[in-house]
């Protein structure tokens, strides 16, 4: 066995990730009322997963998508009913690795169309609605926490660890965001990667 040919030849990644759920997002901007804003989803209540709650475009990356880019722009125009030409410029954020397997690819980027011309898939999304870009740059987020602790199985073998049953577990603390505006709570992981992206455009960084 070549150890150092297989070293040689591997390509880091986060450790485990092959197992991850993957997910691309748009953060979607959009000229409204001669100023930009950024563009929301609110889930259908017909969808499995987090129904009733606000979002950006997006969804699992899927086999035939040849990019994390592509799979975030295929949903846009799957739950906006926009065409590729409403779409430019899309920039990738920071991706965000979630404590329950998930990794979530977020882009930005521009919509070249009017609230009034979007034709939402009812199927996802019951609304969406718009918030001025320079609500989010004023306002910081509140931000919460939600604590986990460890809780072995039965059969844990506590007698191969230091301690054995009184092995000092680490707890987790998880931050939660939140923007409030008018009647809109925007919170969680869309909230998290909406404070990225203004820390990125409102930072001395080049």
């Amino acid at each position: 066995m070549d150890i150092k040919k297989k070293l040689k030849n591997h390509t880091p990644t986060v450790l485990g990730s092959k197992e991850f759920a993957k997910f691309a997002v748009l953060l979607p901007l959009i000229e409204h009322e001669k100023e930009p804003h950024v563009l929301f989803e609110v889930r259908s209540h017909q969808m499995r997963r987090q129904p009733g709650e606000i979002c950006f475009p997006g969804g699992r990356i899927e086999g035939e998508d040849t990019t994390a880019k592509e799979a975030a722009l295929r949903e846009t125009k799957e739950e906006l009913g926009i065409g590729e030409e409403h779409l430019s410029d899309a920039y990738p954020l920071d991706y965000l690795v979630s404590p329950f397997g998930m990794i979530v690819y977020p882009f930005a980027g521009y919509l070249d169309v009017t609230t009034s011309n979007l034709k939402p898939n009812p199927m996802e999304v019951s609304e969406v609605f718009t918030v001025p870009l320079s609500f989010f740059k004023k306002t910081k987020p509140d931000i919460h926490h939600v604590n986990f602790q460890a809780s072995p199985e039965e059969n844990f073998p506590f007698d191969l660890i230091p301690f054995g049953k009184d092995y000092n577990w680490r707890s987790r603390s998880l931050e939660e965001y939140f923007y409030v505006y008018g009647d809109k709570v925007i919170w969680g992981m869309t909230a998290r990667i909406l404070a990225h992206f203004i820390d990125l455009i409102t930072s001395d960084r080049t």
